[in-house]
C-alpha cells in the first residue's frame, strides 16, 4: 500500500493506493488549508482503511513544481512520516503525475488523437507557468521548464502537433496561443490519485529518495531571474 500525498497547488489531496488502483482518497480546495488539514485527511484514510503508517510499502509525494508553501507542507509531512514510520519515501514530478492524470480522461476529450502530444502547466503568476510536453506513451519530450507565455510560445511544435493544454496555468494561455493545433481542457484539477501509477513504478524500481537530504522541486531560480527566450519562439 502507498500513502499519495499531493499538495503542489491549491488542491490538498491524499490517496492510498495497492497495484496501481487506488483504494480510498480525500482531498479538499480550500484555499491555504494544506497545514490544517493535511494530517486530518491522511488520518481519515487511515481510519476507514484499518492500516497504520508502519504498514505502508511507501509515500509517494508530488515533488513539485508548483506552490512554494505547499510544496513546502506535503514534503514536510511526508518525510516525517518516512522517517518515524521507517517507509521509504519516492518523488514524482507534478507535471508526469498531471500527465498520468490527463491520461486517463483523454478518451472523453474532443479532438484527442494518438499524435496528440499534452502539456500540463501549473500557474507560476502573471504570464509565467511551470510545463513540459509529453507524447502519448508518457515519454517527456520538453523537460521540466518554466517560462513566460507569449504569442510565439510552442509555435514550432504546433505546426506539426495538436497539443494539448491542461491544468491551472493553461487557462490563462488560452487567448495567446491561438492555433489551430493548440487544444485547451477546462477544469483539470490535480489529484494524489494521479501519483498511484508513477507511484507505484517508482516503488518497484526502489527509487526511493534520501529523507535526510530530499527537497521538493521549486525551480527557485525562475522565480529570482528575468526569464529566458522561449525555445519555442520564432
Amino acid at each position: 500500500m502507498i500513502l499519495c500525498i499531493e499538495t503542489a497547488t491549491n488542491i490538498c489531496s491524499v490517496a492510498l493506493c495497492s497495484n496501481e488502483k487506488v483504494v480510498s482518497a480525500r482531498e479538499s480546495d480550500e484555499d491555504k488549508s494544506h497545514a490544517s488539514l493535511l494530517t486530518i485527511l491522511i488520518g481519515e484514510l487511515f481510519n476507514e482503511s484499518h492500516i497504520m503508517a508502519g504498514q505502508l510499502d511507501a509515500i509517494a509525494i508530488s515533488k513539485g513544481p508548483g506552490s512554494f508553501t505547499g510544496l513546502r507542507i506535503g514534503v514536510s509531512v511526508a518525510k516525517g512520516i518516512s522517517y518515524a514510520s521507517d517507509v521509504p519515501l519516492v518523488a514524482i514530478n507534478t507535471l508526469k503525475s498531471m500527465y498520468h492524470g490527463i491520461s486517463e480522461i483523454r478518451q472523453n476529450i474532443k479532438g484527442t488523437d494518438e499524435q496528440i502530444l499534452f502539456c500540463p502547466m501549473i500557474d507560476a503568476r502573471r504570464m509565467d507557468v511551470y510545463y513540459s510536453v509529453f507524447d502519448t506513451g508518457g515519454k517527456e519530450l520538453v523537460e521540466t521548464r518554466a517560462d513566460t507565455i507569449d504569442k510565439n510560445s510552442f509555435q514550432k511544435l504546433l505546426s506539426d502537433h495538436k497539443i494539448l493544454f491542461f491544468g491551472n496555468g493553461s487557462t490563462k494561455c488560452r487567448d495567446i496561443l491561438r492555433n489551430k493545433n493548440a487544444l485547451f481542457h477546462e477544469g483539470f484539477n490535480l489529484s494524489a490519485k494521479y501519483l498511484c501509477i508513477p507511484a507505484t513504478t517508482a516503488v518497484s524500481n526502489r527509487m526511493f529518495e534520501d529523507v535526510a537530504y530530499f527537497e521538493p522541486y521549486y525551480l527557485k531560480d525562475f522565480l529570482a531571474t528575468i526569464p529566458r527566450k522561449n525555445v519555442f519562439g520564432s
